[in-house]
């Protein structure tokens, strides 16, 4: 199969912009709103096919919020992303628009409101092209929804680009959106950041508010960016990390901006890494290790302090409970009995297992977790920044979790995946971030947290032009130059840089039946 550009002129594409530099395009004149949308939307017609990003797209919706936004530019208004095309995750709620939790129980739920993340990225004037794939309730890591197309990596389109925003990922990364929304509670940003090649933050519990109707007991789920760059991912969390009362964990201290604050070189720092992942018997892939001990000389060369082998504070013990949790929140949205047959079954799996357990398991499972939280917060004050592999393998074929048909098997061939994902997911922040961005930028000015692996083939660029990929799907033709991404600066790594993983989002609601087409 062959993905053909929508574009080849030399000239710089709107999707090669960063989002800021579209923002400031915006602010110039340069580039209008409705015209920068009407570019994405030919995008999402021409790739998305492939890349199976979006379960919804609004582009009639978006189409009139750009005609405000370019009217609101012209009469001054200063919003840094006014105009600024995303996308929102099909975990958040979003009023009028349908949402599905990537599950076909929920096929014709329309929400009446807004997740707090889709209200405050309107409020901030992005402008929302649509939903992103998500698989069913969040629940594993991988993008396979059941009646769509997988989620993959523009790198390889033939593996996976993760989960449980996997649909994120590939958008952000396949230039159909500049940057998006995910939400993350043990690696669902993370994940497709790594295997996208994208900056990804799990953000700090009770920074980003998961309301007015979503969240879970323990705070685990956190929404967050997905971008091509680090300033892109600041400017995003600006825009959400804004404080809402009756967050039930309020994080108060928070900078004035997070995007100026990626332009203070930080002070000489001290960096704890390790690889050796928590879960027994699993073997980091020498790719991964190989980018690994390349940021990790990277970074002792700009004059930062390397602590080798350090103690996370994680405890082999815990991933029992750590099922116990995931099996009991997997309730987090309501089945009703006659709609059980319409899971998947991995989600039917985890659900009969959450509900086995009991209140005192519940209990001991969450008393468990939090004692790990306060154990891994008081190893890691030694340093300033974890640095580890985010997977232990490169991102897997379609169809590599679910061939066996036993979700069991599944589950442990995750674990083989992203076994380091149990180190971060109980608190934060954490995030993922490609080692060639961090070169580029530390060159500038410092670090920041990341850590290490390679990306898919370790190709500096996707392709534009897919051929027969791993596992026998859809995958690269390796001679074409790439377009589906803006190209890299010359000389600019793309391996993949990856840090801790595991997914899980729940906004509790009743599904009802009015379903709108998926193209509004």
């Amino acid at each position: 199969m062959t993905i053909e550009p929508t574009e080849r002129a030399a000239a710089t594409q709107p999707h090669h912009l960063s989002a800021l530099e579209q923002a400031a395009a915006l602010r110039k004149g340069e580039l209008s709103a409705v015209e920068l949308v009407e570019h994405y939307v030919r995008r999402i017609d021409d790739l998305d096919g492939v890349l199976g990003a979006f379960v919804t797209v609004t582009a009639d919706a978006a189409l009139a919020q750009a005609a405000e936004a370019d009217a609101a530019l012209r009469d001054g208004d200063e919003r840094p992303l006014l105009g600024v095309p995303t996308a929102v995750k099909d975990l958040a709620v979003t009023a009028g628009v349908r949402t599905t939790f990537g599950s076909p129980v929920y096929a014709d739920y329309v929400p009446e409101v807004d997740d707090d993340s889709a209200r405050l990225l309107r409020a901030a004037g992005t402008i929302s092209l649509g939903k992103t794939a998500t698989p069913e309730f969040g629940l594993p890591p991988y993008t396979e929804p059941a009646g769509r197309p997988p989620a993959v990596t523009p790198w390889d389109l033939g593996r996976l680009a993760g989960g449980s925003s996997g649909g994120a990922g590939a958008a952000t990364a396949g230039g159909l959106v500049p940057f998006a929304h995910g939400t993350d509670g043990g690696g669902s940003i993370r994940i497709p950041a790594a295997a996208c090649g994208l900056v990804g933050l799990k953000t700090s519990r009770g920074l980003v508010s998961r309301g007015p109707v979503g969240g879970d007991p323990l705070g685990m789920s956190v929404s967050g960016p997905l971008a091509r760059t680090v300033a892109d991912a600041a400017a995003l969390l600006d825009a959400l990390a804004v404080l809402v009362p009756g967050e039930p964990y309020p994080l108060l201290a928070r900078p004035s901006s997070y995007l100026a604050a990626t332009g203070e070189p930080p002070p000489r720092l001290r960096i704890g890494r390790y690889a050796t992942p928590p879960v027994p018997g699993v073997v980091v892939d020498p790719a991964c290790l190989a980018a690994y001990e390349d940021a990790s000389r990277l970074l002792a060369g700009l004059g930062h302090e390397i602590v080798d082998d350090f103690d996370p504070g994680i405890e082999v013990g815990f991933l029992p409970a750590f099922e116990v949790l995931w099996a009991v929140l997997s309730h987090g949205h309501p089945v009703p009995p006659e709609a059980e047959p319409l899971l998947a079954p991995l989600t039917r799996w985890w659900r009969d297992r959450g509900a086995a357990v009991s209140g005192p398991e519940y209990m001991a499972a969450t008393q468990a977790a939090i004692g790990v939280t306060r154990r891994v917060v008081a190893a890691q004050a030694a340093v300033d920044v974890v640095l580890t592999p985010m997977l232990a393998q490169l991102p897997r074929p379609v169809g590599w979790f679910t061939a066996g048909g036993d979700p069991g098997a599944g589950l442990r061939a995750a674990e083989g995946l992203h076994p380091v994902r149990r180190d971060l997911q109980h608190h934060g922040p954490a995030r993922t971030e490609p080692a060639g961005e961090l070169g580029e930028r530390e060159r500038r000015r410092g670090t920041a947290g990341v850590g290490a692996a390679r990306g898919p083939g370790g190709r500096r660029r996707p392709p534009a032009r897919a051929g027969r990929g791993a596992g026998g799907g859809s995958g690269l033709d390796r001679t074409n130059p790439a377009d589906l991404v803006a190209p890299p600066s010359p000389g600019r790594k793309r391996r993949s840089a990856m840090m801790s993983s595991w997914p899980w989002s729940c906004p509790t609601a009743r599904p009802r039946c009015s379903r709108p087409s998926a193209r509004t």
